[in-house]
């Protein structure tokens, strides 16, 4: 199996470094690899959101990939550079979202997620998709290092491994700047 695993990452590395350097096939290709994981992570952000949310797990996809498209000043290294960036934006549009709503409803409540890696952040499952936007931008100016690892873990559902490569951090850097984190983002949730 890690084999498979180790293949497909060096594929999709490869489509986004041809992709990179212009090739348009690759992207084709690149989007028939992707697309799978894409949905995994976006039915993971929809998880929390509210029952008559009109955003869906596939107009995210699309609306990620059409953004992703329009990226061009990006050198694409590998495959979890392409999902970390995927997840930032899957966490923009969101977040944008649930602020349209809010003003809309003004106050009445935004996006609910569940942060729900073993109540990561809070002893309460739901939390708001802005609370947590907000104490997340507010963590990145005091450590951006560490806010970055909640961004990858959390929002594009990397693995610890992922990270490391991403950051060029050691794996130990990753598990403190990840517990850290939890600290920060419970107490100032809470």
């Amino acid at each position: 199996m890690g084999v498979i695993i180790y293949f497909l990452d060096a594929e999709i590395t490869n489509l986004l470094k041809a992709w990179s350097a212009g090739d348009p096939a690759a992207l084709d290709q690149l989007s028939q690899q992707v697309y799978d994981e894409l949905r995994r992570m976006a039915r993971r952000h929809m998880k929390g959101e509210r029952q008559d949310n009109t955003l869906q797990t596939t107009a995210l996809v699309h609306e990620v990939y059409l953004r992703l498209v329009d990226v061009t000043k990006v050198e694409w290294q590998q495959r979890a550079q392409f999902f970390a960036i995927a997840a930032q934006m899957m966490r923009r549009i969101l977040v944008d979202a649930a602020r349209a709503r809010a003003s809309h409803k003004r106050g009445r409540g935004a996006v609910r997620v569940n942060f729900d890696e073993t109540a990561i952040v809070s002893p309460q499952p739901d939390r708001s998709m802005v609370a947590l936007d907000d104490a997340l931008s507010t963590f990145a100016e005091v450590a951006p290092r560490q806010a970055k690892v909640v961004e990858l873990r959390y929002f594009g559902g990397l693995q610890e491994e992922e990270i490391v490569e991403v950051l060029k951090i050691s794996p130990r850097t990753v598990r403190r700047d990840w517990d850290f984190a939890r600290a920060w983002l419970a107490r100032e949730l809470s």
